[in-house]
């Protein structure tokens, strides 16, 4: 079982889990689905799931209970009785579930998988099948990175050009964006607020939050091409980001993009229930503001000590205001340096001392630091690696990282840059993927178990379709067609 259980005791003898069998209980239909079982099974075999007074428990934890006559999850709570049954579908075989007894209750209450789409945009077929993934490890966060600067993603009702415009660019790198190769290929894609509306609606039927991120005021390329006004006047056109990195191009602080970025949120929140938004905060360069007299007079009237302090000026904006819609600001943790409000949401990237950098700052933290969470590295340096943005992380060092107690959760991050195809996404997230679910849920670590549980782990990952990273190998044939191997 990937992530591990907190307890398992195991019996004699199967649980004949046949298509006769039949579903009772709280989240039945999921259930059904999950195991692929008929809706009106009439045989002996029966799964029972049910709601139990059981405070160490917790919103999440459950018990897995299996003997031939009866499977039975019971739980403090639906999540719970969902997990429960993801348990069993990674139990099953040909000839029925293992009888034994679970319990399980998990560390972290976020664990999440941060996806890029704004780099690449992804079908929504692929998004469906991650959703599914992720609720089979245990993951209860999709964090969804809808814009940056080579793309933005996510309709906009009061401000259509975002999508007539800035969902497109008119070529993408080819191989390193060292390499200044371009492939002259127009790519781009959006997803309208119904689309998105139903994914995060599938994603909560099976457990998994879908946790919006619009970058602000930085990474914002693709808005500025969009809609000119929201940035800063220059003697060229802005257009959509055709490269990778760091664009120096950030919203101006005007009246009018302060607007802007409300009613962004507005609409995001009419699309998405999460309890938490994304609002970016990293990486923001400060030329145009240094430059600008707009940013200067608004430094004066804000009482700030500089322009640089226009980053924190924004995260406080965008946190109150999310706030007045009933939700909690999440940033990276660039913000850290320029006074949050309490209530923000601290995503820990930039190594494993900004995780307690934010700790002692009294933030909630979710840790993401590069070193082990990054996915989107290359797992090694070896020649048969198709080209990463940096690397290597090791399975082994993925595994490896203790979040501690104190801290909300724990997160993987899949930036798209070098990840265009489903088969790319799969060959870099899995089998890492499993090593921060089991960090996330799980207490403790043995490799050896681990590696051990993983083997017999993969053949569910062959049935589903993953084109994950065999362990041990590396290059498999057709992953970056037309692009050389670069060392890392």
């Amino acid at each position: 079982m990937i992530p591990q259980v907190t307890s398992w005791r195991p019996g004699a003898g199967l649980f004949p889990l046949g298509a006769g069998a039949r579903v009772r209980g709280p989240q039945a239909g999921l259930a059904r689905d999950l195991l692929g079982l008929p809706p009106d099974g009439d045989g002996p075999a029966e799964i029972t799931l049910r709601l139990v007074d059981d405070a160490a428990l917790g919103p999440e934890g459950y018990v897995l209970t299996v003997t031939p006559e009866r499977a039975d999850v019971a739980a403090a709570a639906e999540a719970g009785l969902r997990w429960g049954v993801q348990t069993m579908r990674q139990l099953r075989t040909p000839a029925g579930l293992p009888c034994g007894a679970v319990r399980d209750v998990p560390r972290h209450a976020w664990r999440g998988v941060m996806i890029d789409v704004a780099r690449w945009w992804r079908p929504l077929s692929f998004l469906y099948a991650y959703v599914d993934l992720l609720a089979l490890h245990k993951f209860n966060v999709l964090h969804l990175h809808l814009t940056d600067d080579q793309g933005w993603r996510f309709e906009v009702r009061a401000h259509p050009r975002l999508t007539e415009a800035g969902a497109y660019r008119r070529r993408s790198p080819a191989g390193h964006a060292r390499d200044g190769v371009s492939d002259d290929t127009p790519h781009g894609g959006f997803y309208t607020q119904r689309e998105l509306r139903e994914l995060a609606a599938y994603a909560a039927a099976r457990g998994v939050t879908v946790v919006p991120e619009i970058e602000f005021p930085g990474h914002s390329q693709a808005a500025v091409a969009a809609c000119p006004w929201l940035g800063h006047p220059g003697d060229e056109p802005v257009e959509v980001r055709t490269t990778w990195g760091i664009s120096p191009h950030v919203l101006n602080v005007g009246d009018r993009a302060v607007a802007f970025a409300r009613d962004v949120l507005d609409e995001l929140c009419e699309v998405f229930p999460s309890p938490y938004v994304h609002i970016g905060g990293d990486e923001v360069r400060g030329e145009e503001w240094a430059r600008s007299p707009e940013a200067a007079r608004r430094v004066a009237d804000e009482g700030l000590p500089g322009p640089a302090a226009l980053l924190g000026w924004w995260g406080r904006l965008l946190a109150g205001h999310l706030r007045g819609l009933g939700r909690r600001a999440v940033a990276w943790d660039d913000m850290l340096d320029h006074d949050p409000p309490e209530d923000m949401v601290i995503m820990a990237w930039r190594g494993v001392d900004r995780v307690e950098a934010a700790l002692r700052a009294g933030h909630d933290v979710v840790a993401a630091p590069h070193t082990h969470t990054y996915l989107d590295y290359a797992e090694s340096d070896g020649p048969g690696e198709p080209v990463s943005i940096s690397g290597p992380l090791p399975l082994e060092t993925v595994y490896g990282f203790d979040a501690g107690d104190a801290v909300l959760g724990l997160q993987a991050q899949l930036w798209g840059e070098y990840l265009p195809t489903r088969e790319r996404f799969d060959y870099n997230a899995f089998p890492r993927l499993c090593a921060v679910a089991e960090a996330a849920w799980s207490r403790g670590r043995d490799l050896g178990g681990f590696t051990r549980r993983l083997s017999a782990h993969l053949p569910l990952l062959d049935e589903l379709g993953v084109r994950y990273r065999r362990p041990g190998h590396a290059g498999a044939s057709g992953l970056a067609e037309g692009a050389r191997h670069v060392r890392v």
